[in-house]
């Protein structure tokens, strides 16, 4: 049985064709590509929804072990699109707003309740929702030229935006999360490296390759146990240390139950690699 599986409905993304960005799988490594160069890769009202659905759907798909985002044309994500998204916000009703905005940070919530790890590839642009995407991954790859700028307050609104606030001062620590979501300024590359957002820098042009070989190395690994490692890091941000230690203890005595801890145990008594199943 599938570790992802939380309903009796197992799930295929084979066949599966989005409208708004483009899919592919790589082996067990599924790629999402924001495909719309020519704007720098701008979210809409329908591709902000159907991200969030894809994202709901990996809880229940085993085939796709990890996740790549990249966006196309040398830029990640300019955020919102300012006339199909902004344009329109400017005259909707409070109902309304609440149910965008609502939508939005659903879009972070499922990336984060997705078993997958993300790995995120981050090249020129990444503004706004971009940012908060590559925020919400759970690692990042990015160039020096890359440019990455929580910038709601530069449009009047505040830097409080799809979790900002809980999520960023936990990756780059609260001052620094501070001088970027008050003056939405753009975080360059070397020095989103040195504060911790990025976990490593390439050249653009290894820098899909990076991505997506470092997924390939993760999705080769205990999907189980990475699945767990991914919901036990975002559990424990609420928790104290010892309800965070009996959490842990609980989910790794689950993890033992499983094969792959047994043919871990058994690669190594005989010297070998282990080749991990997810089950």
């Amino acid at each position: 049985m599938t570790p992802y599986l939380t309903s009796g409905n197992q799930q295929s993304l084979a066949g599966y064709t989005p409208e708004h960005f483009v899919w592919q799988q790589q082996g067990a490594v599924g790629v999402i590509t924001l495909n719309r160069p020519e704007r720098k890769n701008p979210l809409t009202f329908e591709s902000y929804a159907e991200l969030r659905d894809l994202f709901r759907r990996l809880s229940y798909v085993d085939d796709v072990k990890a996740i790549v985002i990249q966006g196309a044309g040398g830029n990640f994500c300019s955020g919102g699109d300012v006339h199909e998204i902004i344009g329109p916000l400017t005259g909707m009703s409070m109902p309304d707003l609440l149910a965008f905005t609502r939508m939005t940070g659903d879009l972070v919530k499922a990336m984060r309740a997705c078993p997958q790890p993300i790995v995120t590839a981050i090249d020129g642009v990444c503004a706004g929702a971009g940012a908060i995407m590559a925020m919400a991954s759970d690692l990042r790859v990015g160039t020096a030229r890359s440019k990455t700028a929580f910038l709601f307050t530069r449009v009047g609104l505040a830097g409080c935006d799809m979790g900002a606030c809980a999520m960023l001062p936990r990756i780059v620590g609260q001052g620094r999360a501070s001088d970027l979501l008050y003056s939405g300024r753009s975080l360059g590359g070397e020095e989103a490296l040195s504060w911790g957002f990025l976990n490593r820098l390439v050249a653009p042009e290894q820098l899909l390759n990076e991505a997506t070989t470092w997924a390939g190395e993760i999705a080769a690994g205990p999907s189980f146990g990475h699945a767990m490692t991914k919901r036990m890091l975002h559990q424990e941000w609420a928790m104290g240390v010892d309800e965070a230690i009996e959490s842990e203890a609980q989910a790794q005595a689950i993890c033992m139950m499983t094969k792959d801890f047994h043919r871990a145990f058994e690669a190594f008594v005989a010297k070998q690699k282990p080749v991990f199943q997810g089950d």
